[in-house]
């Protein structure tokens, strides 16, 4: 089989885990920069300071790009390095560096596709309560804008925001993400705020730039139980999906939550949830992105009284067992998660079939993290990560077959970079980043991919 000869062949990244120049051109701190430099939150101590030096290096990456052929770049913008404070005051030189790098893109044949938001927020706006304040969504208006009157008139493919599970529940409740805070209620107010701006941000694109595609890129994963569960257990299941998976989907094709979300979180959800707020969650999206790394698991429930509202750092994390089964602990990645490139095909007919109205899927992240080293030769022989590649490509093909509409598929990531909370020490790249001397490698998977977007096949 081969992929339809009209499939985006892509790599993604994102702005703070690659730029650098951190403090240069009027460039403002970002929560990412203040939580990097708070002892204890990142591996190492690593910030993304300089990461890739990719603000000063992007030519260069550009052509990386060409070599392995890819036809679409998934590129992050910085907010802070456009509006510094977060409100309204420009700075110039950051709108500049996007017009070189998205014209750059253009010159060489690669269709720039861009993510407003993609975790670094202008740290005033935190300072002022971040995405629990409803505040920030106006922001978010403003902000998407002055990038679509700037860049609209090139960029026709836009992504709003990228995985706002992560930004409100690892950033407002777990605390393992910027800004690191642990509070129930700051991550219910998030996550609707940030389904709210996606709304705002979609009509706002759609008014300035008449001739796009816009969507927004979700996390997203198979909740697999055992065929014997019991009622608790399917239960749990339940409501780790709806939590992950159903939340963002449900609130822009049907205007509103979960059921039994809207049931878990009673008072903290209606409060923050205003009279009109339907109206503007439900859109009309020319795709959804789909960001997949594994599938997740719930064997067993386990008996927990008020164990969301008496402060679990992690919803319906204690109401069940999510532990890797025993028979996929060798698959385990750098992250220590598993590896089942089935799931893949099954997320993207899932979501084909349970929510009709989406007209289009791409696959906006995909990738393992493996810490191999140049060897002797100078050469990654990455082999796991082009099995990982190869064979979740497989299964989407899969999916294609029968229907699911997936028109692109961005790799991640183009580059080894800062990976958040673990600094340098996990590499996705499918080019190697040596980060003392910033030089580039192509790794083995980058050269299979090139072969793959060559032949539209996946190598047997």
């Amino acid at each position: 089989m081969s992929f339809p000869k009209d499939f985006i062949w892509g790599a993604a990244t994102a702005s703070y885990q690659i730029e650098g120049a951190a403090h240069e051109d009027g460039r403002g701190a970002s929560i990412w920069d203040t939580f990097s430099k708070t002892p204890g939150k990142v591996e190492n101590g690593d910030t993304g300071d300089t990461a890739c030096d990719h603000y000063h290096r992007y030519a260069e990456d550009i052509e990386l790009m060409r070599e392995i052929g890819i036809d679409s770049y998934r590129l992050s913008i910085a907010w802070p390095r456009l509006f510094p404070d977060g409100g309204t005051t420009r700075n110039e030189p950051g709108f500049a560096f996007y017009n070189r790098l998205i014209d750059a893109l253009i010159a060489a044949g690669i269709t720039p596709a861009v993510t407003l938001y993609h975790w670094d927020l202008p740290q005033p706006l935190e300072d002022a309560g971040g995405w629990a304040n409803r505040a920030t969504v106006d922001a978010f208006e403003h902000y998407t804008r002055a990038c679509a009157e700037a860049f609209g008139d090139r960029v026709k493919l836009w992504i709003t925001i990228n995985e706002p599970w992560c930004v409100s529940w690892l950033g407002y409740m777990s605390g393992v993400h910027a800004p690191g805070r642990q509070e129930l209620p700051a991550a219910i107010a998030a996550a609707h705020h940030t389904a709210l701006a996606h709304g705002r941000a979609t009509r706002v694109i759609k008014q300035v730039v008449s001739d796009c595609q816009v969507g927004i890129t979700l996390n997203m994963t198979n909740y697999i139980v055992p065929v014997d569960a019991d009622a608790e257990a399917i239960k749990a299941a339940d409501l780790l999906d709806a939590h992950i998976n159903r939340w963002w989907i449900d609130a822009l094709t049907d205007g509103q939550y979960p059921v039994v979300l809207q049931e878990e979180y009673g008072d903290m959800l209606s409060s923050v949830v205003l009279s009109g707020d339907a109206e503007i969650l439900k859109t009309e999206p020319d795709f959804l992105g789909i960001n997949y790394y594994s599938d997740s698991f719930v064997s067993t429930a386990r008996e927990v009284d008020g164990a969301l509202r008496d402060g679990g750092l992690f919803p319906f994390a204690e109401r069940a067992d999510t532990r890797v089964p025993e028979h996929l602990q060798s698959t385990l990645t750098d992250m220590e998660w598993p590896v089942t490139p089935e799931g893949l095909g099954v997320l993207a007919m899932r979501v084909h079939t349970d929510w009709p109205a989406i007209p289009a899927l791409m696959i906006t992240e995909n990738g393992a993290a493996y810490d191999d080293e140049p060897d002797a030769n100078g050469e990654v022989n990455d082999t796991r990560r082009v099995a990982y590649l190869t064979n979740h490509l497989a299964s989407l093909q899969s999916a294609i077959a029968q229907g699911a509409p997936v028109v692109a598929y961005y790799a991640w990531s183009l580059l080894d970079n800062f990976e958040w909370a673990y600094g340098y020490a996990k590499r996705f790249g499918m080019i190697h980043v040596n980060f003392h001397t910033q030089k580039r490698t192509l790794k083995r998977s980058a050269h299979t991919y090139k072969q793959i977007i060559e032949s539209d096949r996946v190598p047997v």
